[in-house]
């Protein structure tokens, strides 16, 4: 059923959300609404466009209607502005902008979410390794299939495809997504589910087959974020309300709590990576690293089989596990993940590095909070013994205050040097984020700081080589990324993998 301008005025007046609509006598109450927008690049006709941001410009909304909007939201603080700038056009004056995003977002787009099997993804940490395993394996042999992605690192709808900005965009931006990849076709699409965006309704109506809690830990907690812990916790729960299928990994924090707040789903299946029990669904056995592979016998209800990860990293058998959940659900045979699994290729995550004659080792990782951290450094001692660990990382401008202690904190508990630099600084400098971390670091603790991202990584070349013993070089946080956020731009940069190999190869040249 095609949404009109009276029924969404009807939708934002049920939920409390209308002020006053302006412009909808007649003839115009019965206009068609094909979608709605928050960006004017993506306006097209028969559109709504919501206008948000304490930045907000007149000049974007002339912009929507040129490109064929017919009508616009905004909250009070807009309304008599842009009334004036658009004198004609029907209008939804809103309490809660935001919220009323999530709620005309979905009804506005048609709901194409329920055209498409959709595996919505939270947790602190593996989201992004575990959607390209289930990308891999549902696309594995399948002629004609087609897996849709939207996280942290890329974004594929089968109409866009580019490198991420947000892991869950904001609601309009989400639901033309989801309308892209039913549009062209896609059978699934598989979603990172931020708690920024379970929080601040981007999710809000979007119907998902299977909802998995991966595990917790502290992270986005600061004014500007989540106000505390709990705050955090209760966003991301909110996703089984959303899901039919619940998918929770035993091992993770406040197990009783999550597994309460998951009774809602029809169905629930718990995986473990320590072996079987009564209360577990999906289980691993005989986990073996080796030459930066790790293997691991899965176990699910109807198969059992081997499986090998094809990057290093004992928590990616957690990753694993709850992709073989989903599987599971979904009625995949143990052919169809084993071959996916072993063919997965996650951009910028536990990508290894080697160099000639084998001495230094990089391992490039989005690494970036407490959590991921302790898992990335204890598996990392474990799985290269014996190595010096040189670890090269910043913190974020602007957001995830917590880090800047965290982070020197537990790093400095593995690795041998810290290399303090740049890492996406938006609207703080790199120096004043590196100096909070310098001055977090443990006594006896051995750092440097080198605010140029490049440098940094050039002289972990160098200590490496000169260090007397093998060497591993973590390049953590940015991944495959090509762009750093500095003030309210997005500064193209090379990857960490291309700024190290350039830097051994430097190196290998003048020794």
């Amino acid at each position: 059923m095609v949404a009109t301008l009276s029924s969404l005025a009807q939708l934002l007046t049920s939920e409390g959300l209308l002020v006053q609509a302006r412009g909808l006598d007649g003839q115009a109450a019965d206009t068609p609404v094909t979608g709605a927008d928050c960006d004017s690049r993506f306006s097209r006709a028969g559109h709504l466009f919501i206008c948000k941001g304490k930045a907000f410009k007149g000049q974007y909304l002339l912009s929507a209607l040129e490109k064929g909007s017919v009508a616009y939201l905004c909250d009070e603080s807009l309304a008599d502005t842009l009334a004036t700038v658009a004198p004609d056009v029907p209008a939804f004056v809103v309490n809660d902008v935001r919220r009323s995003m999530g709620v005309v977002s979905p009804v506005a787009w048609g709901h194409p979410d329920r055209d498409l099997d959709i595996v919505g993804l939270t947790g602190t940490k593996g989201k992004s390794t575990t959607a390209y395993m289930l990308r891999a394996i549902l696309d594995n042999g399948v002629t004609g299939s087609g897996t849709g992605i939207m996280g942290s690192i890329d974004m594929y709808d089968g109409i866009e495809s580019f490198e991420s900005v947000n892991t869950t965009p904001e609601a309009p931006d989400l639901w033309r997504h989801v309308a892209n990849a039913k549009e062209s076709g896609l059978h699934r699409l598989v979603m990172e589910v931020s708690s920024h965006g379970l929080k601040y309704d981007r999710t809000l109506g979007l119907e998902l087959g299977i909802g998995c809690f991966l595990n917790l830990g502290r992270d986005h907690i600061s004014p500007i974020e989540h106000p505390d812990f709990e705050d955090y916790f209760q966003s991301k729960l909110k996703i089984f309300k959303q899901a039919r299928v619940a998918v929770v990994n035993k091992g993770t924090d406040r197990l009783d709590e999550v597994l309460a707040a998951a009774q809602v789903c029809e169905r629930l299946l718990v995986f473990s990576d320590r072996g079987p029990a009564d209360d577990v669904d999906v289980w691993a056995t005989d986990i073996t690293p080796h030459d930066g592979l790790v293997t691991f016998t899965a176990h699910t209800p109807s198969w059992e089989t081997s499986v090998t990860i094809p990057f290093p990293g004992l928590f990616n058998v957690e990753n694993a596990l709850c992709a073989i959940s989903v599987c599971e659900v979904l009625g995949i045979g143990p052919e169809q993940v084993a071959a996916g699994i072993a063919h997965t290729r996650v951009p910028g995550r536990m990508e290894v590095i080697p160099t000639r004659g084998g001495n230094v080792t990089a391992i490039v990782d989005y690494a970036h909070n407490k959590l991921s951290y302790q898992r990335f450094f204890s598996s990392m001692k474990e799985e290269f013994p014996g190595y010096e660990i040189i670890a090269v990382f910043g913190c974020p401008g602007d957001k995830a205050l917590e880090r800047r202690f965290e982070l020197p904190q537990e790093a400095a508990k593995w690795s041998d040097l810290l290399i303090y630099t740049e890492e996406d600084p938006a609207h703080e400098t790199v120096a004043d984020i590196c100096a909070e971390m310098a001055a977090n670091t443990p006594e006896g603790a051995h750092y440097e700081v080198i605010l140029d991202r490049e440098e940094a990584i050039a002289y972990s070349v160098k200590h490496a080589f000169t260090c007397g013993r093998k060497a591993l070089v973590c390049l953590l946080a940015k991944g495959d990324e090509t762009r750093q956020h500095e003030g309210d731009f997005f500064v193209p940069s090379r990857t960490d993998g291309e700024i190290f190999e350039e830097a051994v190869a430097n190196w290998q040249s003048e020794a």
